[in-house]
């Protein structure tokens, strides 16, 4: 069974990138914000004002980012 996710601001979200060592390479004139690592992975957050990001989403995210649920939960 999976693991429930919270409901996260986008500024959470990317604290939690930043210490995992992600760096903010990219911003668009909308809402999306790019993330690289040293390692080579890659990601895009959508960062809206006033939104919070989604369970999904931020399941896509983590599979982006390789992290698991339980070690993402860690960080919060």
């Amino acid at each position: 069974m999976s693991e429930r996710l919270p409901i996260l601001k986008p500024g959470e979200l990317i604290n939690i990138l930043q210490m995992l060592g992600f760096v903010n390479t990219r911003k668009s004139k909308g809402s999306h914000w790019r993330f690289c690592h040293p390692d080579g992975r890659k990601v895009t957050v959508a960062v809206p004002k006033g939104k919070t990001i989604g369970r999904g989403l931020l399941r896509k995210i983590l599979r982006d980012v390789n992290i698991s649920v339980e070690d993402f939960k860690k960080l919060l």
